[in-house]
């Protein structure tokens, strides 16, 4: 009874533990953003999302876990062969998604040595149609062939290459020290060109400016020729204006004087034996010019101081002839009113110059000062 209560015992315990083994493999628990590939007796049973899944104990099992998510790929460095026979070195890296887990798992053997062998093949086939310049040059349009190929190979293995980039072309070192050296002589081209512009630009900088400034200076030299010529002819006719006025106030006042002094003659009434007399002191002042070496009195002077005495007087009670004053013993000189006052303007028109101003007006006063006053 023991022995056979002992075997129940064990029979038990294996149930027991077939049972945990049994619900544990039944039980799945899938990540996000991945599946499950579940195979039942080695065939595809199903694609299993994220989550909790019941799996057959012992009859389903799971192939393989997919990552949902992009995935990013670095291939180590590719030899192509240029078109110019020259040998690079090309770093790509390939970015992808799986869309169909099943087509990936099945549909090829390792679907990342596939991508890599494509993506070496369509390298070779694009940068070997390009020269080294073309293929240094024209990254964007080898990522575009890189992609379209590969997306176009890789589409019956569930994938989806997203894009291509080229991370790096190294050429040999012979060709990347005549590219150094090209580069620097294009860099030294380059500068010369750039300072031979900026000398060039420069001198027509300075030359432009010289042909302003001679521009200028002759402007200038120009309009300080007019004023001095405006000035020169503002002065003539100033000083023209004050030689004239002077003349007319010398005449003026000389005229002015004569009046005057005729005047206070008619006033005196003088005798023919003063007028005589005056007329004595006065020829000699006739003989006083430089040029007059001989004076000569004529044989008729008597009769002639006879006639101006009896032209002038008249005989009084003792038969001497005395000056006798004519009705009109008022002053008939000139005055400045008797004159052309519009034509007198513009002799003195002194607006332009302050000082000639008041120098005529100085003058004119001076002038009326001397006059007679009117009876």
């Amino acid at each position: 009874m023991e022995a056979l209560g002992g075997v129940v015992l064990v029979l038990v315990v294996v149930f027991l533990l077939f049972v945990i083994v049994a619900v544990a493999r039944s039980v799945l628990i899938v990540p996000q953003a991945s599946v499950a590939i579940v195979e039942r007796l080695g065939r595809y049973k199903g694609t299993k999302e994220a989550g909790l899944t019941f799996l057959m104990p012992f009859v389903d099992k799971v192939r393989q876990r997919v990552d949902m998510r992009e995935q990013v790929v670095t291939f180590p460095p590719q030899s192509v062969i240029t078109q110019d026979n020259l040998t690079v070195h090309v770093d790509t890296v390939v970015y992808y998604t799986v869309i169909d887990p099943k087509s990936a798992l099945y549909g090829v053997a390792n679907f990342m040595d596939g991508v890599q062998n494509v993506t070496t093949t369509t390298l070779r086939n694009v940068v070997g149609g390009l020269s080294l310049e073309q293929s240094l040059t024209s990254r964007e349009q080898i990522n575009t062939a890189l992609r379209g190929e590969l997306d176009e190979a890789t589409h019956r293995w569930g994938l989806r290459i997203n894009r291509v980039e080229i991370k790096a072309i190294d050429p040999p070192a012979s060709i990347q020290d005549s590219m150094e050296r090209q580069m620097k002589a294009d860099r030294e081209k380059r500068a010369m060109i750039l300072t031979a512009e900026g000398q060039k630009q420069a001198a027509i900088q300075s030359a432009e400016g010289q042909k302003q400034a001679q521009i200028l200076s002759a402007e200038g030299a120009k309009q300080a020729a007019i004023l001095g010529a405006e000035a020169e002819r503002q002065s003539r006719i100033l000083r023209a204006k004050g030689e004239r006025a002077a003349q007319y106030l010398e005449a003026q006042g000389k005229a002015k004087a004569i009046e005057k002094e005729f005047a206070a003659i008619k006033a005196g009434k003088p005798t023919p034996e003063l007028l005589a007399y005056q007329y004595l002191q006065t020829l000699p002042k006739m003989a006083q010019g430089d040029a007059n070496k001989m004076w000569v009195v004529p044989s008729d002077f008597g009769k002639a101081l006879e006639g101006f005495t009896r032209m002038l007087g008249a005989p009084g009670e003792d038969g001497v002839f005395r000056y006798q004053p004519s009705p009109d013993s008022g002053t008939n000189g000139l005055r400045p009113e008797d004159d052309d006052d519009e034509v007198l303007a513009e002799w003195f028109d002194t607006s332009t110059h302050p000082e000639i101003a008041k120098a005529v007006a100085e003058a004119e006063a001076e002038a009326r000062k001397e006059l007679p006053p009117p009876h």
